[in-house]
């Protein structure tokens, strides 16, 4: 294995934050992975695999793990369903695609979500009504105090709005090498009701929508709404959409009446944060090299030489003029390194 030093990650995070490794290695094989986490020459490591999830505000003084671990394969299937593992060092997006391509449903709303299959859980990433615990059968996990795997079903993994085990007791303990997914051959369950959706089906004409046309909308309107990570630095969504109680909720409503929300279970309401920040007039906003979208409020954006503590800092800056404004907390769905 090739150990470097003084490496900058720039490159490694879609950010685009410019701090620097103080070592790093690239792994390609569960074996490899084994014997990287033997390495007491190195006793602090720091795992990344797509980037998309976390924002880093120093340096790394560490051995900066990156996961490449690739295939996509076929485990189990029957007429009407089929289980598919994807290791973790795949693209999300080009997960989707190939299972679009063979006819396979399930995370079509899941398109165009950055990052990589790995991280998914972790976050429970979800988009336009569809939460990836909706299609999760297990994944394996390197233990990494002993190289270990060990397997987690959908039901240890406790899974939760942008929440998982591996956000909370599992934190650092372990990490993600394969996912396995449970889709649709046929009868595919289609989710239109969420968001834009059914307005892009209808601007184009289709009545009976496939899979395909479920994920061509949704990337219709992400690449509307979202920058692309290539272009401008972000990492999508900063901030979770809070959840609210009845008695928060028809207090928020009375001063807010015309306020966008989804009704849930257990008498619980979900409140677009990017509304909340929009009110709050920080839609478009620059400050230094940070920002807000222009576009859409609940992404922050690095145009061009940001430093990880300056959006950090307009992360809170925001949080404390909505908590002030609306009484209400929201919190950063991306993974903040400090």
């Amino acid at each position: 294995m090739n150990i470097q030093e003084n490496i900058s990650l720039k490159n490694y995070n879609t950010f685009g934050i410019d701090v620097k490794a103080r070592f790093f290695v690239e792994i390609t094989g569960l074996v490899q992975l084994q014997k990287v986490l033997e390495l007491k020459a190195y006793p602090k490591k720091f795992i990344i695999s797509g980037g998309s999830n976390m924002l880093l505000t120093k340096d790394i003084d560490a051995l900066v793990v990156h996961l490449k671990l690739k295939g996509i394969s076929i485990v189990e299937e029957n007429e009407n369903f089929v289980e598919v593992k994807a290791m973790a060092g795949e693209n999300w997006h080009d997960l989707v695609m190939w299972s679009l391509e063979q006819g396979f449903g399930g995370l079509e709303n899941l398109s165009l979500i950055p990052g990589n299959v790995g991280t998914a859980p972790i976050q429970n990433i979800g988009a336009y009504g569809v939460e990836l615990k909706d299609v999760f059968v297990s994944c394996a996990a390197m233990d990494v105090k002993t190289g270990e795997l060990e397997g987690f079903d959908n039901e240890a993994c406790e899974f939760g709005y942008r929440d998982s085990i591996f956000k909370n007791e599992a934190k650092d303990k372990y990490i993600i090498t394969s996912v396995v997914l449970k889709l649709t051959k046929k009868d595919h369950v289609l989710h239109t009701g969420y968001g834009s959706i059914e307005n892009e089906l209808k601007e184009k004409g289709i009545v009976h929508p496939t899979i395909r046309d479920i994920s061509d909308a949704v990337i219709a309107i992400r690449r509307n709404k979202l920058p692309d990570p290539k272009e401008i630095g972000n990492s999508g969504s900063f901030f979770k959409n809070p959840v609210i109680s009845q008695k928060a909720f028809d207090r928020f409503t009375k001063k807010n009446p015309n306020a966008p929300f989804y009704e849930m279970d257990d008498n619980q309401f979900k409140i677009p944060a990017g509304w909340l920040v929009e009110q709050c007039g920080f839609k478009g906003k620059r400050f230094g090299d940070a920002g807000v979208h222009e576009k859409q409020a609940l992404v922050l954006v690095n145009h061009g030489s940001a430093t990880g503590k300056e959006i950090l800092d307009l992360s809170k800056k925001i949080q404390d003029e909505v908590q002030k404004t609306f009484k209400i907390k929201i919190q950063p769905e991306v993974n903040i390194i400090k």
